[in-house]
């Protein structure tokens, strides 16, 4: 077998290890996706792409992959910014992160054990309602087994006043996290309280994260959030994700 047949049979069977994310949007209007790889990883169509209400598009990706999904909303054709999740002004991120408050969709594939990890973050805040569902693959049976990880409640509804970020017509278009609102090492877990022992929102003036586990009980709410809402699964083919 000479080098370009090698080539030719692992670009081939590297082929057939690709995964889908089938990423829908149920939002009220037009939305931004926005796509990071880890570092190592590609950003999957150049990190962004738009979504027409109701539009879904199919992204392909290795089987290793490892990276994030957010939308961006209230975004402007003409200078390419967004008010929430905005990757600097531009459609394709191409590697850069939103800035937040943005609700973010993880992902980890092929990890420990060769399983999928996967969870929805608020740390950074949030600002669309997001979901992952894997379709197929193989679990445990468990709670946190190849289930749908999501924040189905619209939490801007029901943000605090002093966490809301408000667009020129007065619309709370999303919720701040406390780190983001206050920039205090005791709200970002940092300085001397960069450890999950000195870092309890149980300890804070107020405990903000509580809200946002009490309207998303599956989705991490802060740094040092307990691990539980951390799903997993194997062999997954094709993961759905939506937004809104």
């Amino acid at each position: 077998m000479n080098g370009a047949t090698v080539c030719l049979v692992i670009g081939l069977f590297g082929s057939t290890l690709a995964i889908q994310y089938q990423i829908k949007n149920n939002a009220g209007g037009e939305i931004w996706v926005g796509i990071q790889g880890n570092p190592g990883h590609p950003h999957l169509n150049n990190g962004g792409f738009k979504l027409s209400q109701n539009q879904q598009k199919t992204v392909n990706a290795p089987d290793d992959w490892a990276g994030r999904f957010w939308a961006r909303t209230w975004c402007d054709g003409g200078s390419n910014h967004c008010l929430t999740g905005d990757c600097g002004n531009k459609l394709e991120c191409n590697g850069a992160g939103g800035n937040p408050p943005a609700t973010l969709l993880e992902i980890t594939q092929k990890g420990n054990a060769g399983l999928d990890y996967y969870d929805v973050s608020l740390v950074d805040g949030f600002n669309l309602k997001a979901s992952m569902t894997p379709q197929g693959g193989q679990g445990d049976g468990s709670q946190y087994s190849c289930k749908k990880a999501g924040c189905d409640t619209d939490i801007n509804q029901k943000c605090p006043g002093e966490l809301q970020l408000k667009n020129g017509q007065g619309q709370v278009i999303g919720c701040k996290s406390a780190c983001l609102a206050f920039n205090t090492d005791e709200y970002c877990c940092r300085g001397a309280h960069d450890r999950p022992e000195t870092c309890k929102a149980s300890d804070w003036p107020k405990n903000y994260p509580q809200q946002f586990k009490e309207l998303c009980p599956d989705a991490y709410s802060y740094a040092y959030d307990d691990h539980k809402s951390t799903f997993t699964c194997k062999n997954v083919p094709v993961y759905s994700i939506t937004f809104g």
